[in-house]
């Protein structure tokens, strides 16, 4: 893949996604919530506990895997649904996220940029490298 401006852009996304994605993995349910608060809170918007388990290890294999730029597309699409996911559960707190209980605009723009990945793929500087097709 050749490093134009766009890769390189392609390529700072990603990374900052996946650091974002680690840390909310690893720092917020981890350390602040804990895992059994975050399944709690699962629980509490009528989702099944397990879930939080499961978003918890997306979020953290993941994240990395944005990070490296290894089956970025992939990493992307299956974090799609957990950012949109998170979207929802923050839906009734209004659009700001430093209202009480988190607003749904950050997590919207995680759901987009997400999406971005899943549709632009590693950029430049990647573990992995995609194979250029001609349009």
């Amino acid at each position: 893949m050749m490093n134009t401006p766009t890769n390189y852009g392609t390529t700072l996304l990603r990374i900052s996604l996946g650091v974002i994605y680690i840390a909310h993995s690893l720092y917020l349910k981890l350390v602040i919530f804990t895992l059994p608060g975050t399944a709690a809170f699962f629980e509490s918007l009528g989702l099944p506990a397990f879930l939080a388990y499961a978003t918890f290890a997306a979020e953290a294999i993941g994240g990395v895997a944005l990070v490296l730029g290894y089956q970025a597309r992939w990493a992307a699409l299956a974090l799609l649904p957990i950012a949109l996911g998170a979207t929802w559960a923050h839906s009734g707190a209004g659009w700001v996220f430093s209202n009480a209980g988190g607003g749904w605009e950050y997590p919207l723009f995680l759901a987009i940029a997400t999406a971005v990945i899943a549709l632009q793929g590693n950029g430049s500087l990647a573990l992995q490298q995609e194979k250029v097709v001609l349009e």
